[in-house]
């Protein structure tokens, strides 16, 4: 087993992630919520997006209380790779394993659609197959992407180089156009982009594969 896949309760982009990871060639494991362990060899584990107990209270507030994310804790302390996307960056938030918060998006709409981000840092597994400043799109589909940290937690996130991608066009109101940061030990990486729909020319574009295609070194 390679990389574990979580399924919530109200999640949608579990099985379009199964598909990204095996078009790389990628084993794949869809894991349930209530489960208490990883599958043995996981080496990658993601957080797809979707609704999550239909994103009530706020997203990913419920989430962070399943059984499986104590693993997923667990694992990410002893270095182990974790990617949330959408709803998984949003419980990644909400279990503390990134630094942050999510608010509703300034217009108060849920956005669809193809954005434009730009590279901020490469200096980390998940984009060191782009260049500092490239611009790249992906989709996004959310209605609470509004990224927001206070002054002090803002300054480490750029002393530690944390921040990632950043919106070219702000379509959420996010602070400083953030989209997507890691964690200090840079193993921990949240987007609210979707990677695994931006797979194929066929979908549009393929910048989200480039992406994925950084973890099959350590799969």
């Amino acid at each position: 087993m390679s990389v574990a896949i979580l399924q919530f309760l109200g999640t949608n982009c579990e099985y379009d992630m199964e598909y990204a990871f095996k078009l790389l060639g990628a084993q794949t494991q869809i894991v349930w919520h209530k489960e208490e362990e990883l599958p043995k060899n996981t080496k990658l584990v993601v957080i797809p997006g979707g609704f999550s107990y239909g994103d009530y209270l706020r997203s990913g507030a419920i989430a962070r209380f399943s059984l499986i994310m104590k693993a997923v804790a667990d694992f990410a302390k002893n270095g182990g790779y974790v990617l949330g996307i959408c709803n998984g960056f949003q419980i990644l938030l909400e279990s503390g394993l990134l630094p942050g918060a999510m608010k509703r998006n300034e217009n108060l709409h849920f956005i669809s659609k193809q954005q434009t981000l730009r590279v901020i840092n490469n200096q980390n597994i998940f984009l060191e197959n782009f260049q500092v400043g490239e611009t790249i799109k992906i989709p996004i589909a959310h209605a609470e992407g509004n990224y927001f940290i206070d002054e002090e937690g803002l300054k480490e996130l750029r002393e530690n180089n944390q921040i990632l991608l950043e919106y070219v066009e702000n379509p959420n109101g996010s602070l400083n156009n953030i989209a997507g940061i890691c964690n200090k030990t840079k193993n921990v990486f949240g987007l609210m982009p979707h990677p695994e729909r931006a797979m194929e020319e066929l979908m549009g574009g393929s910048d989200g594969r480039k992406m994925l295609e950084s973890f099959m070194k350590v799969l």
